[in-house]
């Protein structure tokens, strides 16, 4: 999930990317193994974004607690794998200059990850996701007027259609879908604060991927612990044995080991291969909606995934392919 995922756009749109050649058979150069490694990396990535909803809904903890707990399990893992690596967090002038910018998308994460997890919890995990999938297009609308970026006729087109498939998104009621539009404001709520972790990354350029994601998880439960305290606390006594299970695959699997995947993929793959393989994620979340969870979804709702996934993922694939002509 983009939990998930926070710099995936960032990255698709500002990498210098190679031709494609037979990307998705063999390697760049001589190091086809090698890029191999790096797909598969990815891919199960973005995979284990994907199964993130179910879980969630298996752990009884106001998404508050649940986000901090997250969040503090995830900086241990990674922690771990850092320091195997021998890598140290960036410290002095490099982290005071990005620091304010630092505290600002941790604070978003969180809440965004609050918000995410209340969408899963009113609503059907597709539904949920495809909400939160919108999170590229608030991106695209945004850097023409943050950053005077060129706004192009692709996008426009991605975000008049990416919006009707929403629409039809949230049109189509399920018959027992009382609490459906508050799940999808929830999604959409999300959407807007990881747009805005997107956002706030375009002006973290010190600060490596995994590292500059350690400390966001750090201002998060900074954020986050008066938050929770003031909301009731982490009220751990309430998990049952498989909420426990599903808490420790939240914190450690979804984010800690998910993040270093992609991190540790993302640097060595094309932008190109990169949007395509992100997709991944909400496709799995479909997949496990409608397959092993057996919601509901509506004729119209899956025109609207189409249009939503389709078009987002065709803008992502046109900024690469501009890039690559700069």
């Amino acid at each position: 999930m983009w939990a998930m995922r926070p710099q995936r756009w960032k990255r698709i749109n500002t990498t210098k990317a190679a031709p494609v050649r037979a990307a998705f058979v063999f390697g760049k150069g001589d190091r086809p193994v090698k890029q191999n490694k790096n797909r598969l990396q990815m891919l199960g990535a973005m995979m284990i974004f994907g199964t993130l909803g179910p879980f969630v809904r298996q752990i009884d903890l106001p998404s508050g607690a649940l986000a901090l707990l997250r969040a503090l399990m995830a900086v241990g893992i990674i922690g771990v794998f850092l320091a195997v690596r021998r890598k140290k967090l960036c410290r002095g002038a490099v982290l005071h200059k990005s620091l304010p910018l630092l505290l600002l998308s941790g604070a978003a994460m969180g809440i965004n990850w609050i918000l995410l997890f209340q969408a899963y919890r009113y609503t059907t995990i597709a539904v949920a996701t495809l909400s939160y999938y919108f999170a590229p297009v608030l991106v695209m609308l945004a850097c023409p007027l943050l950053f005077r970026e060129k706004l192009h006729r692709e996008q426009v087109l991605c975000f008049v259609m990416a919006t009707a498939g929403l629409i039809l998104v949230i049109g189509a009621v399920p018959a027992d879908g009382s609490t459906h539009v508050i799940g999808v404001l929830y999604g959409l709520g999300a959407a807007a604060f990881y747009a805005a972790v997107i956002l706030l990354n375009k002006g973290i350029r010190a600060l490596p991927g995994l590292e500059r994601t350690v400390w966001q998880f750090l201002a998060a439960i900074v954020v986050l612990i008066p938050y929770v305290a003031l909301s009731g606390g982490v009220q751990l006594q309430r998990l049952t044995v498989s909420g426990w299970g599903c808490l420790a695959a939240v914190g450690l699997v979804h984010t800690g080991v998910a993040y270093c995947l992609y991190f540790s993929a993302l640097k060595e793959l094309r932008g190109q291969e990169t949007a395509i393989l992100s997709y991944a994620d909400p496709l799995t979340a479909l997949l496990i909606s409608v397959l092993f969870l057996g919601e509901p979804v509506m004729p119209l709702q899956m025109v609207g995934a189409a249009l939503i996934l389709g078009f987002t993922l065709w803008n992502e694939w046109s900024a690469a392919r501009r890039e690559k002509t700069l």
